[in-house]
């Protein structure tokens, strides 16, 4: 039974029971490995990356591989929020979260995935500078522009957050407490909110919803700029263009595609909705490593210099 917290007329709840992906005991410890498995490959991925750019001076230097790593950094964070619990909470047979723990994970959910979003379009500037307007780019995309547009999709983040959380800690919670997904998130925590949420919940949706469809369409539609520009000045340029946007492309649809299907309809409840939920908090920080490693040379050659750098570094010792 869930912990009660009396209070003046009124029996508040201090917790929330998370019902996560199967009540099946044998499909429980099936995800148990399957998702600790994902989550190491999730660590060592992104920080590899992190780590490489971090440390190589080519690639620190390059404006597309500074903003990747600042990526993998919050695909990182993001995953360590949610995936860590849900793991855990495969062998728990009670499932709960603290009222104030199901707030923080909402509060830095949405405050890194803001980041991430403007930080996906900081990525598509840059890239049709460097395809649109080459000599150019190294001055446009100076170090001082990266860092302002870094601490901006920061800022973005806690904003975007902010506007929704600063009213949702102030609802209360009287029962249920059931949570029908692997974490919380807004969409269903409003649900359960003994008052009226009407105002809230179009909030999430214009804050969340819209915002994450009108970025999706903006990007689609920079790309396809990049590629029709490309295809004017020189035909044969166009699949080395392919080849670069593919991938941002591939991570752009892979980061919305959830989110938009999650808070265009939040308060519609879908039997799909947990399953994507996963899906931008495991999937995703799993592939972008994959995607932005293996079709990339650039990082694989940095990678191979760090390896050696290391080993020639430990036989000296």
């Amino acid at each position: 039974m869930p912990k009660l917290m009396d209070t003046t007329n009124r029996t508040m709840i201090s917790e929330f029971v998370l019902l996560g992906l199967s009540s099946t005991w044998e499909l429980e410890v099936f995800f148990f490995f399957i998702f600790l498995l994902a989550y190491a490959a999730i660590v060592a991925g992104n920080l590899l990356i992190v780590v490489t750019v971090t440390f190589d001076s080519h690639l620190h230097s390059t404006p597309m591989y500074f903003l990747l790593g600042n990526l993998s950094f919050l695909d990182l964070i993001i995953s360590t929020i949610t995936t860590p619990k849900m793991i855990t909470d495969f062998l728990s047979e009670k499932k709960t979260i603290s009222l104030w723990g199901c707030m923080a994970q909402m509060f830095f959910l949405h405050f890194l995935g803001g980041g991430e979003m403007t930080l996906l379009i900081v990525m598509a500037v840059d890239r049709y500078i460097a395809i649109c307007k080459p000599l150019h780019y190294t001055t446009i995309m100076n170090r001082r522009v990266l860092t302002g547009s870094v601490l901006l999709s920061w800022g973005v983040g806690f904003v975007h957050t902010m506007s929704q959380m600063v009213f949702t800690i102030t609802l209360p919670f009287c029962g249920p407490n059931v949570i029908d997904n692997i974490f919380c998130d807004l969409p269903l925590v409003l649900k359960l909110a003994c008052t009226e949420t009407y105002v809230l919940e179009l909030l999430v949706i214009a804050d969340s919803g819209l915002l994450s469809f009108v970025c999706f369409v903006l990007l689609l539609i920079s790309y396809t700029v990049i590629l029709v520009t490309v295809r004017q000045r020189s035909s044969g340029g166009l699949s080395k263009a392919l080849s670069t946007l593919s991938a941002h492309i591939t991570v752009v649809t892979l980061f919305f595609g959830p989110c938009i299907f999650i808070y265009a309809w939040p308060f519609s409840s879908f039997s799909v909705d947990k399953f994507l939920s996963v899906f931008y908090s495991v999937i995703t920080p799993l592939l972008n490593p994959i995607i932005y490693t293996l079709r990339n040379q650039e990082m694989k050659s940095a990678m191979n210099r760090l390896r050696k750098q290391h080993v020639s570094s430990r036989l000296s010792l």
